[in-house]
C-alpha cells in the first residue's frame, strides 16, 4: 500500500515537473556532446600535431647547421615577424606578393563574412581606425542582416513550402503532416545538392591545391557561418578572374545561407518537431492565466462602472431642471 502511494506520488512529481526535467537531461546531453567531440578531436588530431611539430624543429635545426652565420634566435625573431603578418593575412612568400587583401573585390568578400558572421580571419584591420571602423559596421549591420534574411526568408517559405504542402492537402487529399515532411525531405536533398555538391566540384576544379572532400568542407564550413579559415578560395597564385571570382564566391555565400535557413525553416514547421521542442519549454501555469483573466474582468467591469457614473453626473449637471420619473428612466437606461 505504501509503496504503491509512493509510487504514485513520484509519478505526479514527475509529471507536474516534466519540462525541468526534459531540460536537465537537455543540458546534461549537450555537455555530454560537447565532452564527446573534444575527446574525438583530441584523438585524431593530436598525432598529426606532434608529427608536425617534430618536422619543424628537424627543419629549423637543419637549417641552422646549414647557416652557421645566422644564430637561432635571429631565426626566431625572424620567423615571429613573419607569422605576425601572417596573421594579418599579409604573406611575405614570392608567389604571393601580387594578391592585395584591401582590393575592392577583396574587401567586400571580408565584408560580407562580417555581416554573415561568417568570418574566416584570413583578413583582419590592421589600423586601429579600420578596426573601430569593424565595431561600428558590425553593430549596425549585424541586426541589419538578421532583418534582411529574415524578411527573404518569410517571403521565400510562402512559395516555397506553405503553398505546395497546401495544394497536395487540399487538391489531393493526402495527409498535411505526411505532406510536410515529404516535401522537407525533398528540399533538403535539393539544397545540399545545389549548395554543397555541385559547388564543391566546381571548387575542387578551380582550385588548385583542393579535393572534393576539402571543397565539400569549405561549403559546410562556411553556410553554417562556422567560418574557420583554414580554406579561403580565391587566394591562390595567380588566380584567373580573381575579381569576378570574389564576387561569385560573396553572391554564393549569401544565396547559400538563405537557403539554408529556408530549409531549417521548414523544418522547424514540421508538427513532429514543434511537440518535440515544447518538451523543453517552460509551460504556462493554468492558475496563473485564470488569475489574470479574472483580474482583467475585474478590471473591465470596474472601468465600465466608472464611466456609467460619471456620465449620469454629468447628465445631472446639464439638465438641473429633469423631472424625478425621467431621472429613474435615464438612470435605468445607464445600468442596463
Amino acid at each position: 500500500m505504501l509503496q504503491s502511494l509512493a509510487g504514485s506520488s513520484c509519478v505526479r512529481l514527475v509529471e507536474r515537473h516534466r519540462s525541468a526535467w526534459c531540460f536537465g537531461l537537455l543540458v546534461l546531453g549537450y555537455a555530454l556532446y560537447l565532452v564527446f567531440g573534444a575527446v574525438v578531436f583530441s584523438s585524431v588530431e593530436l598525432p598529426y600535431e606532434d608529427l608536425l611539430r617534430q618536422e619543424l624543429r628537424k627543419l629549423k635545426r637543419r637549417f641552422v647547421e646549414e647557416h652557421e652565420c645566422l644564430s637561432e634566435q635571429q631565426l626566431e625573431s625572424f620567423l615571429a615577424r613573419v607569422l605576425e603578418a601572417s596573421n594579418y593575412g599579409v604573406s611575405v612568400l614570392s608567389n604571393a606578393s601580387g594578391n592585395w587583401n584591401w582590393d575592392f573585390t577583396s574587401a567586400l568578400f571580408f565584408a560580407s563574412t562580417v555581416l554573415s558572421t561568417t568570418g574566416y580571419g584570413h583578413t583582419v584591420p590592421l589600423s586601429d581606425g579600420g578596426k573601430a571602423f569593424c565595431i561600428i559596421y558590425s553593430v549596425i549591420g549585424i541586426p541589419f542582416t538578421l532583418l534582411f534574411l529574415t524578411a527573404v526568408v518569410q517571403r521565400i517559405i510562402v512559395y516555397v513550402t506553405r503553398r505546395p504542402v497546401l495544394y497536395f492537402h487540399v487538391r489531393w487529399g493526402f495527409s498535411k503532416q505526411i505532406v510536410a515532411i515529404i516535401h522537407a525531405v525533398i528540399l533538403g536533398f535539393v539544397t545540399v545538392s545545389c549548395f554543397f555538391f555541385i559547388p564543391a566540384a566546381i571548387f575542387s576544379v578551380l582550385e588548385d591545391d583542393w579535393n572534393f572532400l576539402e571543397s565539400f568542407y569549405f561549403c559546410f564550413i562556411s553556410l553554417s557561418t562556422i567560418g574557420l579559415g583554414d580554406y579561403v578560395p580565391g587566394e591562390g597564385y595567380n588566380q584567373k578572374f580573381r575579381e569576378l571570382y570574389k564576387i561569385g564566391i560573396t553572391c554564393y555565400l549569401m544565396l547559400g545561407l538563405i537557403a539554408m535557413l529556408v530549409v531549417l525553416e521548414t523544418f522547424c514547421e514540421l508538427h513532429e518537431l514543434k511537440k518535440f521542442r515544447k518538451m523543453f519549454y517552460v509551460k504556462k501555469d493554468k492558475e496563473e492565466d485564470r488569475v489574470h483573466i479574472v483580474e482583467h474582468d475585474q478590471l473591465s467591469f470596474s472601468s465600465i462602472s466608472d464611466q456609467a457614473a460619471s456620465l449620469k453626473e454629468d447628465q445631472k449637471i446639464n439638465e438641473p431642471f429633469v423631472t424625478p420619473q425621467s431621472a429613474v428612466n435615464c438612470d435605468g437606461c445607464i445600468n442596463n
